[in-house]
Parts: structure tokens; sequence; C-alpha cells
């Protein structure tokens, strides 16, 4: 059985504000004090891992060492069927250190018309894990995905990162356009954020 969270106070180890209002978003309706790790002045850690759940942990242990408080991190990305699972970890990466997603969904997009031309394979899949660790080391991780394809151009101003060329299945408008509380309802995050408070959040 995961651990029941049971703390005041909750530090989210992120500095995109974007993934910090949607966590606190997901979490309010438990009343518990949510601070960002920018506002605790906590370093970015580097992140070293081979996949997004050791990358998560990481980074939620990494929080803890840095504020002794319990830590939620995410680990999130894009994965690419025709670009074998790219850019994968490395989604904010291809954004460049300006962290334009401008930027990177077109580079997305050259890459899938180089490797297969206009009808390219464009399947694709958001993937979140969430770690969350206490003080004395424990850790629980919870993975969330959603599939659908990568559409050019973007479409749609809202969500962050590669929302507004990603169109999930199901649906006629890219996460760029699907208003926020909806998203909030269906993405990734939100699929990884119910089975975490389904097994710590709840009784």
């Amino acid at each position: 059985m995961p651990r029941r969270f049971a703390e005041p106070r909750l530090v989210v180890a992120s500095h995109n504000g974007g993934k910090v209002e949607e966590i606190a978003d997901l979490l309010a309706p438990f009343a518990i004090d949510i601070t960002a790790a920018a506002a605790l002045d906590l370093p970015e850690p580097e992140e070293t891992g081979a996949t997004f759940l050791a990358n998560a942990e990481l980074k939620a242990r990494a929080a803890v060492d840095g504020c002794g408080l319990p830590s939620l991190a995410d680990d999130s990305g894009l994965a690419v069927e025709a670009l074998d699972g790219e850019p994968g970890i490395y989604s904010a990466r291809w954004a460049g250190p300006e962290r334009d997603f401008n930027m990177a969904m077109a580079l997305v997009n050259k890459k899938l018309n180089e490797k297969l031309g206009d009808g390219a394979n464009r399947r694709a899949y958001f993937i979140s894990v969430l770690s969350l660790a206490w003080p004395d080391g424990h850790v629980e991780s919870f993975e969330g995905r959603i599939y659908g394809t990568m559409i050019w151009p973007p479409r749609g101003t809202g969500g962050f990162g590669y929302d507004p060329s990603f169109m999930p299945d199901g649906h006629e408008q890219t996460f760029g356009e699907i208003p926020y509380e909806r998203k909030q309802r269906i993405s990734h995050r939100a699929v990884a954020f119910q089975k975490l408070i389904d097994g710590c959040f709840r009784d």
C-alpha cells in the first residue's frame, strides 16, 4: 500500500511556473500549503537519470535534501513514435536555454518530415511521472500517459511546452486550444495525479 500523505506543507520541486500552477490546482481540494522550489531558492538539480522515473525521484529527493520538507517532483515529456521516442527525457532541452518551445515544435516537425516525409507516422504520447518524497527517504511514484498525434502548424496559445502541436486522441483540438479546466481533467499529468491522489491522499 502506498504511504498516505498527512503533512500540512508540500514543496513542488519545479522552477516551471506552468507546471507548478497545474500541480497546485490539482491539489487544491486537500488544503495543503504548496510552495514552489523557486520560492525557496532551491537550485535545479542536474537531471542525470536515464528515465522519467529516475529524474522525477532525483528531483524530489534533491528538494527534500535542500529544504527538509516533503517534496513532489514531476518529470514529463513528449515521446514521438517515428523518432524512436524522442525528444523523451530531453523534451525541455530541445527548446534550448531560452525554453523556446516554438523552436522545439518546429524541430519535431522537421525531423518527422526528414525521416518519413509529409506522410510520416505522427503518433506520440505525453508522459508524466510524479514522485513524492519524504524527509525520511521514502518515495512514492506514479505514471500517467496520454496518446495523440503531432500536428503542424501548432494551434492555440494555451498550455505550455509542446501543447499547441499535440492533439490528444478523441479530440479535434490541440492541448493549446483545449480550455485549461478541461485539459486539467485529461492530461498525462492528470492521469498520474489521479493515481497519486488515490494512493497517497485519500483514506
